[in-house]
């Protein structure tokens, strides 16, 4: 096995070891940090939405009821609580297990594409917004949330040392930011949020 599968497999098998933990990890970094992001990207989406990395489904209860979703999860353990909170929540989902810098869908497919606190933790970050670029229509809205590099340098130079242990273990990246990649693709940025001393930033931007 290539030296990049087998960082790949280490990396499911984190997520999936931790898909048990995240839920509450997740909701305690919503409660204090993250506010109301969910809820302001998913009241966006319309049409066919895609959610890349849509992982135990915590989204799921802030879609509007007329959208026609599909997920797309790196992790299986994180996959079957996805399917267990669709289920209970009585919604019909397309749950696929695949790669975010790799999808298997068509071009052109969605009106609507969501990333939530996924872009931090993914390898190769442009090839996942390269993807996304490409399944989502002419015209659609590309709706992202994540932690990235903080507006203060003191903070910024925290978060680099955090990278050095974060990174290697667990593809854990703090200095990002996603928006300038998708300015760069050409797309418009018709709505922005950038709170938390800039370390959260929100978008909704614009194929064009």
């Amino acid at each position: 096995m290539a030296e990049q599968d087998r960082r790949t497999e280490r990396l499911r098998r984190r997520w999936d070891r931790m898909s048990g933990s995240y839920d509450g990890t997740m909701t305690r970094a919503d409660q204090r940090f993250f506010g109301d992001t969910r809820q302001w990207v998913c009241r966006q989406a319309t049409g066919d939405v895609l959610e890349v990395a849509i992982g135990t489904g915590l989204n799921l209860p802030h879609y509007p009821a007329d959208v026609r979703l599909t997920g797309v999860e790196f992790s299986p353990g994180m996959l079957t609580l996805a399917r267990r909170r669709a289920a209970d929540l009585g919604r019909a989902v397309d749950l696929r297990e695949g790669n975010a810098q790799a999808l298997d869908l068509p071009d052109g497919a969605y009106d609507t594409v969501v990333c939530t606190f996924g872009l931090c933790a993914i390898p190769d970050d442009r090839k996942a917004l390269a993807e996304m670029d490409r399944v989502l229509r002419p015209g659609g809205l590309l709706l992202l949330a994540d932690h990235v590099a903080a507006g203060p340098w003191p903070v910024r130079a925290a978060q680099w040392l955090v990278e050095r242990v974060s990174v290697p273990l667990a593809e854990e990246h703090w200095l990002r930011r996603p928006i300038r990649h998708v300015e760069a693709m050409g797309f418009t940025v018709e709505r922005h949020d950038r709170f938390r001393m800039g370390i959260v930033e929100r978008l909704a931007a614009r194929k064009p």
